[in-house]
C-alpha cells in the first residue's frame, strides 16, 4: 500500500493545511503583542490608579518588565516538555499557564495579586513561545519555512496596534472594568489558542519519527498536504518494499530516538556550535539595543529640549508604546494611543515584506546588512549628542534624531528580528531543537530585562555611551554572523544538519545541496 495524498483541483484555491497550521501556531505571538499593548496603558488609567494606588516608577518598572525574566525561567522547561509531551500539547501547556496568570490580572483587588498574575503570564510564556517556531520549521517545506516561521513575529506587531486601540476603547468604560475587560479579551483569546493546539493542530512529524512512529508520521505528512518530494527532501528515504521505512539523512530515527538530551547533552561536541551561535545571536538581537531605544529615546528627546508641537507627537507616540514608566495622567490616553497605534502600524507595514520575502533575501544576508544599517545609525545618533548637534530649539541634529530612530526601528523589523528568529531553531539538529531553542529565548529574554534596566543607568551618566555601547555589540554581532552564520534559506533541515557535521565552511553564502542516500549508502556533501 502506498502511502501518500492525492490533491484536488480546488486545492489550489485554498492554502496547504501546513500553511493552516503554521498560522494557528503563530497566534501564540499575538498574546504577547495584546499584553505589551494593553499593560502600558492600563497601568496609567485613573481606574486602575484608584483600585491601586498611585505607585512609583520603579514598581510600574517591575509590573511591565517582570514578565521577560519570568518567561526566561518558564523557556528553561519549555524544551524538555516539547520532547516529552509533543508540540502542540506543551504549547497547549503553556497557554493554561499563561491563562492562569491573565485571569489572576483581570480579577486582581491588590497590586500583589497583580503582580502574581504577571509573573505566572510570563512563566506560560516563556513554556510555549519557543515551541511555536520549532514546529513551524518542522511541519513546513523548505521553501515555505522562513514566511511561516516568521509568523510569531509577525503576530506579535499585529497584535501591538490591536492591544493599543483596545486600551483606547476601554479607557471609557466606568469603574475598573475599564482595565481589566482588555485582560479578560487576552484570557479569552488564550483560551482559544490552547484549544486550536489540543484540537486542530496535528503532532509534529519529525517528533513521532524521534519517537520511532514512522506510520502516524507519514499519515501526518498527508494530512498536512506535504508533497511527497517535500519530504524526501527533508531527509527521508524509502524502498517500494517498506514505503515508511523512513530515515534520517544525518542520522536514523533509532539514532536519534536513544538519545537523551539534558543541559549538558546541549554542549556536546557535535552540537555545541549550533547551541552556541543561537544562544549568542538571539542574545544580540536585544543588546543591539531595540528595546533599550524603543524604552528610553523620547527621554532623550524631551531632555534635549524637543518640545516642539511636531516634535511632541513623535516623541510620545514611542514614549507611550514602550516606556515602562508613566508618562502622564489618563487624559492623555486618547491622543497617545492613536499616536502609537500610527507608529506600531509602520512596524507592520515595515514587518509584511519582511515576513513574505524571508527566503528570497536569507537570513544571513538579511542580517548583514541589517547589522551594518544599525550599526550606522547607532553611532548616527550617539555621534549627534555627543558634539551637542542636538539643540533645544534650532538646528536639524534633532530631527536627524528622530528620524534614525524610526529608520533603526524599521531596519530591525525588516532584517535582525525575523532572520535571527527563525535562523536560531532551523539550525539545531532534530534531538536538541526543542532545548536549545528554548535555551536560546531565554537568553534573548535576559538580555531584554538587563538592557531595560541598565540603560537609565547608562543614561545619567552618559547619553552618548548608551548608542556607542549598543553599536559596538551590534557590529560585534554583525563580524559573528559573517564568519559563522550560514544561510538557509531554502535548505532542508536535514542538509543544514549535515553541513555542520560535515564543517563545512560556514563562511559560505550557501549551503551546497546535499544528496540523500538510503540508509546503507554513504552520503556525501556536495
Amino acid at each position: 500500500m502506498k502511502l501518500g495524498v492525492v490533491f484536488p483541483p480546488w486545492a489550489r484555491f485554498r492554502p496547504a493545511k501546513y500553511t493552516t497550521a503554521s498560522v494557528l501556531c503563530s497566534f501564540g505571538g499575538f498574546l504577547l503583542g495584546m499584553d505589551t499593548g494593553v499593560i502600558g496603558p492600563v497601568t496609567i488609567m485613573d481606574s486602575f490608579i484608584e483600585q491601586f494606588g498611585k505607585h512609583s516608577s520603579a514598581i510600574h518598572g517591575i509590573l511591565v518588565s517582570c514578565i521577560l525574566l519570568c518567561a526566561a525561567l518558564g523557556s528553561i522547561f519549555a524544551g524538555t516538555l516539547a520532547d516529552k509531551l509533543g508540540r502542540p500539547k506543551a504549547m497547549a501547556f503553556g497557554a493554561a499557564v499563561f491563562i492562569v496568570g491573565t485571569v489572576l490580572e483581570a480579577a486582581a483587588v491588590s497590586l500583589s495579586m497583580f503582580a502574581v498574575g504577571r509573573v505566572i503570564e510570563g512563566i506560560g510564556y516563556g513554556l510555549y513561545f519557543s515551541t511555536q517556531t520549532v514546529y513551524i520549521c518542522e511541519i513546513s517545506p523548505p521553501k515555505a519555512r522562513g514566511p511561516l516561521a516568521s509568523g510569531p513575529q509577525f503576530m506579535t506587531c499585529v497584535a501591538l496596534v490591536v492591544g493599543y486601540f483596545i486600551s483606547y476603547g476601554t479607557v471609557k468604560i466606568p469603574g475598573s472594568l475599564s482595565w481589566r475587560l482588555p485582560f479578560i479579551i487576552i484570557s479569552a483569546m488564550a483560551t482559544l489558542y490552547l484549544l486550536s493546539n489540543l484540537f486542530l493542530l496535528l503532532e509534529s512529524p519529525r517528533w513521532l519519527m524521534r519517537h520511532r512512529d514512522y506510520r502516524a508520521a507519514e499519515k501526518v505528512w498527508d494530512e498536512l498536504e506535504v508533497k511527497q518530494e517535500d519530504r524526501e527532501s527533508d531527509g527521508r528515504t524509502s524502498t517500494p518494499e517498506n514505503p515508511t521505512a523512513i530515515s534520517l539523512q544525518s542520522s536514523s530515527p533509532e539514532e536519534e530516538s536513544k538519545k537523551t538530551v539534558n543541559f549538558r547533552s546541549l554542549w556536546a561536541r557535535d552540537v555545541r556550535k549550533q547551541t552556541s551561535l543561537a544562544v549568542l545571536l538571539m542574545g544580540f538581537l536585544q543588546l543591539c539595543g531595540i528595546d533599550a531605544v524603543l524604552y528610553y529615546a523620547p527621554l532623550l528627546f524631551q531632555q534635549a529640549g524637543l518640545e516642539s508641537q511636531e516634535a511632541s507627537f513623535l516623541v510620545r507616540a514611542w514614549f507611550f508604546v514602550f516606556s515602562p514608566r508613566p508618562s502622564g495622567n489618563t487624559k492623555l490616553i486618547s491622543f497617545l494611543v492613536q499616536a502609537s497605534g500610527v507608529s506600531a502600524i509602520l512596524i507592520v507595514v515595515t514587518s509584511i515584506p519582511a515576513t513574505l520575502l524571508a527566503d528570497r533575501w536569507g537570513r544571513r544576508t538579511s542580517t548583514l546588512v541589517g547589522g551594518v544599517g544599525l550599526t550606522v545609525l547607532l553611532i548616527l545618533i550617539g555621534s549627534l549628542y555627543a558634539g551637542n548637534a542636538v539643540l533645544p530649539t534650532k538646528g536639524i541634529g534633532r530631527w536627524v534624531v528622530i528620524v534614525s530612530i524610526y529608520l533603526y526601528c524599521m531596519v530591525q523589523a525588516m532584517t535582525w528580528g525575523i532572520g535571527i528568529k527563525v535562523w536560531a531553531p532551523e539550525i539545531q539538529p532534530q534531538h536538541t531543537r526543542a532545548q536549545a531553542t528554548s535555551l536560546a529565548y531565554g537568553a534573548n529574554w535576559v538580555c531584554n530585562f538587563f538592557v531595560a534596566f541598565v540603560c537609565p543607568i547608562l543614561l545619567d551618566k552618559s547619553v552618548p555611551s548608551a548608542y556607542f555601547l549598543f553599536g559596538g555589540c551590534t557590529a560585534v554581532a554583525t563580524v559573528v554572523s559573517f564568519f559563522y552564520m550560514v544561510e538557509t534559506k531554502g535548505k532542508t533541515l536535514a542538509e543544514i544538519e549535515q553541513a555542520f557535521k560535515s564543517r563545512i565552511p560556514v563562511a559560505r553564502t550557501a549551503i551546497p545541496m546535499v544528496k540523500l542516500m538510503h540508509p546503507h549508502h554513504e552520503t556525501k556533501a556536495a
